[in-house]
């Protein structure tokens, strides 16, 4: 049987104190998808690629932070060249006493290509 789903990697969320985690804190859980947008505008990291949370409840997007600038060049790349919906990224722990920046830990899958 073949694999859907093939792990990619894993890393801390960077920025969290600096974006919107602390408004749907509540909300995030281990196990909560996210989806990585490419975010070409970011004047502080050419390859950014922010880590975003969809509220369904209000129908919004909420930015929690980002990849860690040492670990998103192959995903921002891959992001540019169009395939948006390749990865899965879930939140695999979460540590609310922990720093900021080592709060919430990700892990990265890459979806099987069903075309």
């Amino acid at each position: 049987m073949e694999a859907k789903k093939k792990y990619f990697m894993d890393c801390h969320l960077a920025g969290k104190q600096y974006h919107d985690a602390d408004e749907v804190w509540d909300k995030l859980k281990v196990n909560t998808e996210l989806k990585l947008v490419r975010d070409i505008e970011n004047k502080y990291d050419p390859d950014a690629v922010a880590v975003v949370y969809r509220d369904e409840e209000r129908q919004e997007d909420f930015c929690i932070g980002y990849i860690p600038s040492s670990e998103n060049k192959e995903i921002a790349t891959i992001l540019e060249m169009g395939w948006n919906d390749i990865f899965e990224c879930r939140i695999s722990s979460i540590n609310e006493k922990a720093h900021p920046e080592q709060q919430i830990y990700l892990t990265i899958k890459v979806k099987k290509n069903s075309k």
